[in-house]
């Protein structure tokens, strides 16, 4: 196998009394959905998931197969009315984790700008809240606003509101408004799945070079192989439900990856087991391959 693959052949080693705890950690994570007829669907079945250190963490699997219900769970977004998860827990530095952390934030496919705020707006609005009021002052926050527009490319266009922008540049607004707070852990769902090919391509390439300058650890859940392999250092493959984790890939290759990289024959290799996996572990759901 190339350096730049490495397969985790091995369950993870139990950690030691003296190790630190990782930085976040799902542990058993089993979540069942009651139904009309009273059987109760199984989304995720025993799911356990360690992460370390700041790098780029690709959750995986066919549509609909629980991985926003896991990423969901991971940000502290717990339903009315549902026990969440329904057995196992979520930490955080080992600590137990119920609900929304100040180290977590999420961004959605469906980028929740504010219609009535200009994009500068948008970008300061989570420091106009009391949490982060007591912890970053004034001038600091209009120091990481201007710094992340300028980063993320609309520093000229911090007038204008979200209908004014494309798709592209609204989901850069969302990506800002969670930097700007430097988060150590960033859950991403689907953030790119509706830009058409050549923006989600810049977008990709955007998120790795932001990454690069504010290293966390980031959870990223597509159903794109193609994606989850130019973007990731982890790949982390769930099942269709109950979603189970069906492999665990490793890669070292150096950013950013090139589509001719993922032409090379040890990545079409990896591509192809990965859609193998995928495919023997098939009861429903879609999976992407971008070209």
């Amino acid at each position: 196998m190339a350096a730049a693959l490495q397969e985790k052949t091995t369950p993870v080693a139990p950690r030691g009394a003296t190790d630190p705890p990782p930085l976040m950690a799902a542990i058993d994570i089993v979540q069942d959905y009651d139904q009309p007829d009273g059987k109760p669907l199984r989304v995720l079945n025993k799911v356990t998931l360690h992460f370390n250190r700041p790098r780029i963490n690709m959750l995986l699997g066919p549509s609909g197969c629980g991985k926003s219900t896991l990423l969901r769970m991971l940000g502290g977004v717990r339903p009315w009315n549902v026990k969440t998860p329904t057995s196992g827990r979520v930490e955080i530095d080992g600590v137990l984790c119920e609900g929304p952390h100040p180290d977590v934030v999420m961004v959605f496919q469906q980028y929740a700008n504010r219609p009535d705020l200009t994009v500068r707006e948008n970008v300061y609005y989570p420091f106009t809240f009391s949490e982060w009021r007591s912890r970053v002052t004034a001038k600091e926050a209009d120091e990481r606003v201007i710094r992340i527009l300028d980063e993320v490319g609309l520093a000229d266009k911090q007038k204008l509101h979200p209908a004014q922008l494309s798709g592209g540049q609204n989901q850069r607004v969302a990506l800002a408004r969670a930097l700007v707070l430097r988060p150590r852990v960033l859950l991403m769902d689907e953030p790119f799945g509706a830009l058409d090919a050549q923006t989600r391509t810049a977008m990709q390439g955007l998120l790795v070079r932001l990454h690069t300058t504010h290293p966390c650890l980031v959870a990223f859940v597509t159903h794109d192989v193609t994606e989850a392999l130019l973007l990731g250092d982890r790949v982390i493959v769930l099942s269709t439900q109950p979603a189970t984790i069906i492999d665990d890939i490793e890669l070292s290759a150096p950013q950013p990856r090139s589509q001719e990289w993922l032409m090379t024959a040890d990545m079409r290799a990896m591509h192809e087991r990965i859609v193998s996996r995928l495919r023997a572990a098939d009861g429903g759901g879609n999976i992407r391959v971008s070209v």
